[in-house]
């Protein structure tokens, strides 16, 4: 299958061997990857602060260069951003020609786990990784997309992979984008609470489906010293030790 892949800002400026891993499933899946560099930003920031004039700009530039890929999926490694490209139709709530080409975007858009497991049928990616994991849920995927089951799936098909679940997976890291800029002290509040169940899991990795997330959670761990490592999905998924 030919898919276009939207690397998303985070990934593309802070991650990029999220991108790279990304690329490394998605062709062992067999998949043939494709990317446009002209792509920029969802326009998420801008929608969640409710710069929606700024929002629509993002989105039309997003539908003009994926509506002309003759790719059958595009998959993004975010569910933040897989969860924007969802929420494209209220963006054009007053422009109607753009919902339906926003509509058709949307239904070939997926979330990196969602489109192996349920798109293509794939929960082994032949992954080896020896470590003890545990999955944080973030709250775009989970809440907005029903991210839950594909990523533990795969994960407990990674050979050596010893999965853990944490108690609240499916709390917040207090990240919340421009959130953990204007309430600080409420994020870190958040945060801590989300270490702390981490903490107690007994992993040695946390993983999760945004880089927004496990860059919140990996700066706290790092300031407090600890030894425990933060992967995407996708470095799991990549990864042959």
């Amino acid at each position: 299958m030919k898919v276009a892949l939207f690397v998303t800002c985070l990934v593309d400026q802070l991650c990029p061997n999220v991108g790279m891993a990304t690329v490394e499933v998605l062709e062992r899946a067999g998949c043939h990857v494709t990317f446009d560099d002209r792509q920029t930003c969802c326009g998420q920031p801008a929608f969640n602060t409710g710069y929606r004039k700024q929002a629509r700009e993002f989105a039309k530039r997003f539908i003009e260069i994926f509506e002309n890929t003759d790719a059958e999926a595009i998959v993004i490694p975010s569910g933040s951003c897989a969860a924007m490209v969802k929420h494209f139709h209220e963006v054009f709530e007053a422009e109607p020609e753009w919902q339906v080409r926003a509509d058709r975007i949307a239904a070939k858009t997926h979330e990196l786990s969602v489109f192996l497991v349920n798109r293509l049928g794939v929960e082994n990616v032949g992954a080896i990784s020896n470590c003890k994991a545990t999955w944080h849920d973030a709250c775009h995927g989970l809440r907005d997309l029903g991210i839950r089951d594909e990523p533990r799936r795969l994960m407990n098909n990674v050979q050596g992979l010893e999965f853990i679940e944490m108690q609240n997976a499916d709390v917040c890291c207090g990240f919340g984008g421009t959130f953990s800029v204007k309430y600080p002290e409420i994020s870190a509040g958040i945060l801590d609470n989300k270490i702390e169940m981490i903490e107690k899991s007994g992993a040695d990795t946390v993983v999760a489906c945004d880089a927004s997330c496990l860059m919140q959670i990996s700066g706290r761990l790092s300031r407090l010293g600890s030894k425990i490592q933060t992967k995407h999905i996708a470095e799991i998924l990549a990864s042959q030790e």
